[in-house]
C-alpha cells in the first residue's frame, strides 16, 4: 500500500478487518443470536462495511451454525472503491448483499426501527480534531453524545434503535473506550441501552493493522441482568513461554493461560466485567476476579485519600511548535534569544524513579513572566534577541490559527501551565512508561508535555507527603493497582500515566504505623541512596504493610498465572 493510500485510511479511519479476526467476531456474535424476528430469515447490517470482510465472514459462519436460515446482508460505506472490491468478492463467493454507497449516519434516519437481527461492525475511528469542531457538535446533538467524541461513538449510539428486541451487536473498535473518559459515550450505550455479554480486550496482540489496540464487544438488546465475560490478552514477560498455540481458542476458554502467537507469548486473563458499586457510576470499566476484588477491597479499607484528592496533577507545557521553541543547541542559533528566556526542560528522557537524570542540555524558549501566577507574555521589545529569533519563524507560529483564535499572541505557546510554580519543588513523571518513574525536581526546570507534574505548593505540606506519593506510585503495589483499576496499556507493556489514572492511586494515612519508614526511605532515595533490589523490596514490603496486604501482591487471585490485570505471582511488578 502506498503512503498516499495509508494517509487516506488514517484520515478517514479506514482499517479493514483481518479475516481471522472477522471470523472470531462473527462466531462470537452468532453465539448470542436470538431466534430471528422474521422466521427463517436473519437480517444483518454492517454500517461501515469497507471491503465486506465482516459480512462475508458472518454469512459463512451462519451457514454452518444456522442451517436452513436465509441470511440477508446489508452493507453501507462511503468509499466506492472499497465497495467495488466488496461486490467482486461477494459475486465470486455467490453471496447476495445489498450494498449502499453513502453516509450511513445520515441514511440511518430513513431506516426503520428494529430493522435488523444483528449488527456487525468495525466503525471508522476518526478523532474530534480530524472531524472538526462543527461536525463533532452536530453529531453530538444528533446522537445524544457528550464530551469529546470520535466517529465510533455515533455508530454505536444508533445501534440500539436499529436492532430488534433480542438482537445482537458485534463491535470491533479501539479498546480505549474501556478505560478512558473519552469512551464514556460507548460505555453508556452498552450498559443502558444494550446488555454486554462478552468483552475481549485484545491488547497488543497485533491482530489488527491499525495503530490502536482493538477490543471486541458482543452486546444484546435485552433487559436480562447477566454477567459479561471479560477477557484480556497482553504480551507476557520475555522469559515465559506459551503453553497453547491458538490465541482465539484461548480467548474462548474458561481459564486463560499463556499463549504463543506470532513469535510472542501472551497472557490471557479471564474474568467478568465489574458491576459492583461504585462501578456503575465509575468513569471506566475493569475486569473482576475474586482474588483481585478482595485485594482491592483490603486496600480500600486502608486508603486515606487518593492522589487526586490531595494533589493537582498537571500536564507539562505543549508548544505545538517544538522545533521553534525547544532545542539542545541554542548556542548555535542565530539570532540567539536572551538566556533569561531559555529554561531547562525536563522530558521523559530525564526521568528515573526518585530523581531527575537529565541526559541533554535541552531548554525551552519560554516567553512568559515566571514571577506571576497567570499566563503573562513578556514584552518582546525588552528582549530583542528573542524577538528577532521568533520573527524569523513568524510564518510557522502565526499559522497556528487556534492559538490566535484563543486570543493569544502569535509567539506564545499553546499550553504554558502556571509559570510561577516552576520554581517550587515538584513531582514529575512521564506520560508513557512501562514502569512508574515518579521523581522529585528541585531545579526549577520547566516540564515538557510528554510528562505530568505535581507542585508541592498544591500539597499544603512539606516534602513528606511528596515522598509518600512517590513511595506508593513507584512501588510494586502501585503498579499492580494501576493494572487492576486503570489498565490502559499500550504496545510492549507501556502504560499511560495520565491524570485520570494517577488521580486514582491510593494513599495510606500519613499517621499510620509504618508510613514514617516509607517517607524516610524515599527521602534517602531522593538524596542519592543506591536503589538496589534489596532496597526496592524493603519499600514494597513497607507500602504493602501500610495497606494491610501481603507484599508481592498477595495470594494468587485465581489461577496462578502472570496476567494483564494483576501481575500477582510473577514478581514483574517491582518498580
Amino acid at each position: 500500500m502506498g503512503s498516499e493510500a495509508r494517509d487516506a485510511r488514517k484520515r478517514h479511519g479506514r482499517h479493514y478487518t483481518p479475516p481471522a479476526l472477522a471470523r472470531f467476531l462473527a462466531r462470537r456474535l452468532l453465539a448470542h443470536m436470538p431466534r430471528p424476528s422474521v422466521p427463517g430469515v436473519l437480517r444483518v447490517l454492517d454500517p461501515a462495511c469497507g471491503d465486506g470482510e465482516l459480512l462475508l465472514a458472518l454469512y459463512r459462519e451462519a451457514a454452518v451454525r444456522l442451517p436452513g436460515v436465509r441470511v440477508e446482508l446489508t452493507g453501507f460505506d462511503l468509499d466506492e472503491t472499497a465497495l467495488a472490491v466488496a461486490r467482486r468478492r461477494a459475486r465470486a463467493a455467490r453471496i447476495e448483499v445489498e450494498w449502499q454507497v453513502g453516509d450511513f449516519l445520515s441514511a440511518s434516519e430513513e431506516l426503520a426501527d428494529s430493522s435488523f437481527d444483528a449488527i456487525i461492525t468495525n466503525p471508522p475511528y476518526v478523532r474530534t480534531q480530524q472531524l472538526g469542531g462543527a461536525t463533532a457538535q452536530l453529531l453530538s446533538k444528533q446522537f445524544g453524545l457528550r464530551g469529546r467524541i470520535d466517529l465510533t461513538h455515533p455508530f454505536v449510539a444508533i445501534a440500539p434503535r436499529l436492532l430488534c428486541q433480542g438482537g445482537a451487536l458485534g463491535l470491533l473498535c479501539a479498546n480505549r473506550f474501556i478505560t478512558t473518559r473519552a469512551g464514556a459515550n460507548i460505555r453508556v450505550v452498552l450498559r443502558s441501552e444494550l446488555t454486554p455479554v462478552e468483552l475481549y480486550d485484545l491488547g497488543d496482540t497485533k491482530l489488527f493493522e491499525a495503530a490502536v489496540l482493538p477490543a471486541v464487544t458482543i452486546a444484546t438488546r435485552t433487559t436480562a441482568d447477566r454477567d459479561c465475560r471479560f477477557v484480556s490478552a497482553y504480551e507476557a514477560a520475555d522469559t515465559e513461554t506459551g503453553t497453547a498455540t491458538d490465541l482465539f481458542e484461548a480467548l474462548t476458554g474458561d481459564t486463560g493461560g499463556l499463549v504463543a502467537h506470532n513469535g510472542r507469548t501472551y497472557a490471557v486473563e479471564v474474568g467478568t466485567l465489574y458491576t459492583g458499586e461504585p462501578a456503575k457510576s465509575a468513569p471506566t470499566w475493569r475486569m473482576s476476579r475474586p482474588g483481585v476484588d478482595s485485594w482491592l477491597a483490603d486496600i480500600a479499607d486502608r486508603t486515606w485519600r487518593s492522589f487526586g484528592e490531595v494533589a493537582r496533577i498537571r500536564v507539562g507545557i505543549k508548544t505545538t511548535a517544538d522545533r521553534v521553541f525547544i532545542s539542545d543547541r541554542w548556542h548555535e542559533v542565530e539570532p540567539r534569544p536572551e538566556p533569561e528566556l531559555l529554561f531547562d526542560l525536563i522530558t521523559h528522557h530525564d526521568l528515573v524513579p526518585w530523581r531527575i537524570a537529565r541526559t541533554r542540555d535541552t531548554r525551552v524558549l519560554y516567553p512568559y513572566d515566571t514571577a506571576v501566577p497567570r499566563r503573562t507574555p513578556v514584552d518582546l521589545a525588552e528582549f530583542p534577541g528573542a524577538a528577532a529569533y521568533l520573527r524569523s519563524h513568524e510564518a510557522t507560529l502565526a499559522g497556528r490559527q487556534y492559538v490566535l483564535d484563543s486570543g493569544r499572541g502569535w509567539f506564545e505557546i499553546w499550553v504554558p501551565q502556571r509559570p510561577h510554580l516552576w520554581r517550587v519543588p515538584k513531582l514529575v513523571f512521564p506520560d508513557i512508561s512501562e514502569r512508574p518513574r515518579f521523581a522529585l525536581d528541585r531545579s526549577g526546570a520547566v516540564v515538557n508535555g510528554d510528562c505530568y507534574w505535581i507542585s508541592l505548593a498544591d500539597l499544603d505540606a512539606s516534602e513528606r507527603l511528596a515522598y509518600l506519593l512517590m513511595g506508593v506510585a513507584n512501588s510494586a503495589l502501585g503498579l499492580r493497582f494501576y493494572d487492576a483499576v486503570c489498565g490502559n496499556r499500550l504496545y510492549a507493556g507501556r502504560r499511560r500515566w495520565i491524570t485520570q489514572y494517577v488521580s486514582r492511586l491510593p494513599l495510606p494515612d500519613p499517621g499510620a504505623p509504618g508510613v514514617a519508614e516509607i517517607v524516610a526511605l524515599v527521602g534517602e532515595f531522593v538524596d542519592g541512596r543506591s536503589v538496589d533490589d534489596t532496597a526496592r523490596r524493603i519499600l514494597d514490603d513497607l507500602v504493602a504493610a501500610a495497606f494491610g496486604v501481603a507484599s508481592g501482591g498477595g495470594p494468587d487471585p485465581d489461577h496462578g498465572q502472570q496476567g494483564a490485570a494483576g501481575e500477582f505471582t510473577s514478581g514483574r511488578g517491582v518498580a
